[in-house]
């Protein structure tokens, strides 16, 4: 009796643990909410404009004399949004102290783990994999930085006006440099300077009573004992790309008496933009806009099912199948391209071949044991990507089992030293997306999603994993995407998984041999693998997740 009773008051006690945990893991977090819908200019914007009007119109007044050799190589003024200069950081790994051992806690409250991605190489080769890292890194730094990213600050109390950013022209081409100015007290002499290294300047109108020395070269002074004249003489100063290059800039150096201004001219060519005819206004033409991608290997029975599903809600989109299997049999018919790849080439390599050949905006991928239901709306998905900024989203999978999974992930690089970057993975999400209440804001997504088809194939799929590519070949896209993809996932879109279930005497030879590329023995060196091109191909020193 007494022993029944102990079991019960440990069932009861376990229980009340169990829901408490329950209830403290799925207390809804509170996300702000975000506004990503595409629009016009900001009022921030037009304020800034109006206010460079304004300073242009205090010296209108004032007679000039077009140069006319000048003005006519002038080209349009650009101007780019900011960009807010990165704060490099010591990196810190934090560990996890000890606590109250609850049953099923690791379901519950997942572990954060942090791995040092360095152990994945013998300390004999480590110090020269560290030299050839760190040369690979400086060209990366050399390909991939300009002075545009330096941090340069208008220190307060300086007479000297001028643009802090946004100031940009085509290599070999002129521009007006806009809103400098000199605000000084009357003086006997009001003088400036210009120096460059990548361009040469010059004025585009000559100003009565202003002094012009070095003009068409590198370095050029304006003076005049007229300060209004002056600073309409600056207005029509002009900055000349001299030395080719697609992507720099120059920093410019601006002074006048006992004071010192830098600021960057970014040259570099225009982005070429690559659109697409969306058709008649209406609703959306999912054939036209958007082509169904996936990658197969051996599974014919199960893509045939992912072919026969799409086919009864979308007849005529375009189905592109990457195939890598050893005997690949021919998957016909309309709306169908099949690819033939060397026999295990693997996953990315698959999604490169099968993503190069869309030509529709946009590109949905699938794996090849997906089915499409009546939850999968693919206009719900088109409707987010043409009415915000995102570039990719991602749906939910509903298993056979009835759960739904949408596999949010955020990510963030943590700054290091000479030992390289900190890669923290954490479940969730950033925001919730405006106007799209069943949609948020993350860094990575399911294997379901509706993607740019440009700026998917801008990231690309590394085959670097050969072996490996079929076990680890999903968030390495988002890691590599981290900074030009932004993301979003929806939940109400919603794709089925075939069963994964297989009973030993139900597998065919085909599966088996699936199987074995699939889920292949757990070994430590392919754990050892993917450290080590975490360690060296993206400069990472240690990885946490939960």
């Amino acid at each position: 009796m007494y022993s029944l009773r102990k079991t019960v008051l440990l069932v009861i006690v376990a229980s009340v643990l169990l829901v408490a945990a329950l209830l403290r893991s799925w207390t809804p977090r509170t996300y702000t909410t975000v506004d990503v819908r595409q629009r016009p200019g900001s009022s921030v914007e037009r304020l800034l404009e109006e206010r460079l009007q304004d300073s242009d119109q205090r010296y209108s007044s004032i007679p000039y004399h077009l140069k006319e050799s000048v003005a006519g190589a002038l080209s349009a003024l650009c101007v780019s949004a900011p960009v807010q200069p990165a704060r490099p950081e010591r990196l810190r790994v934090r560990g996890g102290g000890g606590g109250v051992r609850l049953p099923f806690a690791q379901l519950l409250f997942p572990r954060v783990s942090a791995h040092p991605l360095h152990t994945a190489f013998e300390p004999s080769e480590l110090e020269e994999l560290k030299r050839r890292r760190a040369q690979e890194y400086h060209g990366f730094q050399m390909r991939s930085q300009t002075p545009a990213d330096l941090l340069i600050v208008a220190e307060a109390n300086s007479p000297l006006q001028y643009p802090t950013q946004g100031v940009e022209v085509r290599p070999l081409k002129t521009i007006l440099i806009p809103g400098l100015a000199l605000q000084e007290p009357p003086r006997d002499l009001h003088s400036v300077n210009f120096t460059a290294t990548l361009g040469t300047f010059n004025v585009a109108a000559e100003v009565d009573g202003v002094k012009i020395k070095g003009d068409g070269e590198m370095h050029m002074t304006l003076s005049s004992n007229l300060l209004p004249n002056l600073n309409r003489q600056l207005q029509f100063v002009t900055y000349t790309n001299t030395l080719f290059h697609p992507s720099t800039a120059d920093t410019v150096q601006f002074e006048t008496d006992g004071h010192q201004a830098l600021f960057t001219i970014k040259v570099r060519h225009g982005v070429t933009p690559k659109l697409y005819n969306p058709g008649p206004k209406g609703e959306y033409n999912i054939s036209a806009l958007v082509t169904i991608a996936t990658k197969t290997f051996l599974r014919y029975e199960k893509l045939q099912n992912l072919i026969d599903s799409i086919r009864r809600y979308y007849p005529t989109v375009t189905i592109v199948i990457a195939d890598d299997s050893e005997h690949p049999k021919p998957v016909t018919g309309p709306y169908i391209e099949h690819y033939i790849m060397p026999f295990g080439k693997g996953w990315f390599a698959g999604r490169n071949l099968a993503v190069s050949q869309v030509t529709t905006k946009y590109v949905l991928w699938v794996d090849d044991d997906f089915i499409f239901t009546g939850s999968t709306k693919l206009e719900k998905l088109v409707d987010v990507l043409e009415s915000t900024t995102l570039d990719l989203v991602g749906g939910a999978v509903r298993e056979a089992t009835g759960y739904t999974a949408t596999y949010r992930q955020t990510i963030s690089i943590e700054a290091g030293e000479e030992e390289g970057d900190c890669l923290h993975m954490r479940r969730g999400f950033h925001h919730v997306v405006q106007g799209f209440p069943n949609c948020v804001i993350t860094d990575g997504v399911i294997n379901f999603f509706l993607a740019r088809t440009d700026k998917v194939q801008q990231v690309g799929w590394r085959p670097t994993w050969v072996s490996e590519s079929r076990v680890y070949a999903h968030l390495e896209f988002f890691i590599d995407g981290l900074g030009s993809l932004h993301v979003g996932s929806c939940d109400d879109v919603i794709v089925g998984h075939a069963t994964k279930i297989k009973l030993p005497w139900g597998q065919s030879e085909s599966d088996k041999t699936y199987a074995k590329f699939r889920y292949p023995p757990a070994s430590s060196d392919a754990t050892h693998t993917k450290n080590g091109l975490l360690y060296f191909k993206n400069r990472f020193q240690c990885l946490t997740h939960n």
